[in-house]
C-alpha cells in the first residue's frame, strides 16, 4: 500500500491515473466537504463511498456529496444519457450492540430518497483508532495493547466484501 499526501486540486487527476497503472484499486480519502478537489476526485471515480456518522449534521454533509455526484452525472449524461456513477453511504463509528435512533432515522430518510447505503457499518472500535496512534494496519496491531482487534478485522473484511460486490455488480 502506498500513501500519497500533498495532493492538490491541480494534481489529483494525474495522481489517481498514475496510481491506477500500478494497482487494481485506488482509494482516495478526502475531507467531507464539497470542494474542488472532491469534485475532481469524483470525476475520476468508478465507485464512491460516502462515509457518515449517524448524526443529522453528518447526514447533511453527506447530502453535499450527493449533490456533487449528481452534478457530475448530469455533465456526463449530456453525452451518455443512461450514465450513473455508483455510490453508497457507509455508516461509521456506530455501536456494535444497537443502532441509535438517529442512525435509524437517517437510514430511513436515505431509503425514502433512494440513496444507496452499505448494510455493513464500521463500528466504533478501539482498534480503528489505534491504527492511527500506532501507525499500523489492523493485522499488525498487538492484541495485548489494543482490545477487540479481531472484531475490527472482521468488521473491515465484511465492509470490503460488500464494497467489492457492489463494484462487481456495477461493472457487469
Amino acid at each position: 500500500m502506498t500513501i500519497i499526501s500533498d495532493v492538490t486540486d491541480k494534481t489529483i487527476g494525474e495522481t489517481i491515473e498514475a496510481a491506477a497503472t500500478k494497482t487494481p484499486f485506488v482509494i482516495v480519502d478526502l475531507e467531507g466537504t464539497a470542494s474542488t478537489i472532491v469534485a475532481y476526485a469524483i470525476a475520476e471515480s468508478d465507485f464512491i463511498v460516502v462515509p457518515t456518522q449517524g448524526s443529522q449534521l453528518d447526514a447533511e454533509q453527506a447530502s453535499r456529496a450527493f449533490a456533487l455526484i449528481r452534478a457530475h452525472e448530469r455533465g456526463i449524461q449530456k453525452h451518455k444519457p443512461d450514465y450513473k456513477l455508483p455510490y453508497a453511504v457507509l455508516f461509521t463509528r456506530t455501536s456494535a450492540a444497537i443502532q441509535s435512533r438517529d442512525t435509524r432515522h437517517i437510514r430511513k430518510s436515505f431509503e425514502a430518497e433512494d440513496i444507496p447505503f452499505f448494510e455493513t457499518e464500521l463500528n466504533e472500535r478501539a482498534a480503528f483508532k489505534a491504527m492511527f496512534s500506532y501507525r499500523q494496519t489492523l493485522e499488525s496491531l498487538s492484541h495485548n495493547d489494543v482490545s477487540n482487534v479481531d472484531k475490527a478485522i472482521n468488521n473491515a473484511e465484511s465492509f470490503t466484501r460488500e464494497l467489492i460486490a457492489k463494484i462487481n455488480t456495477h461493472n457487469q
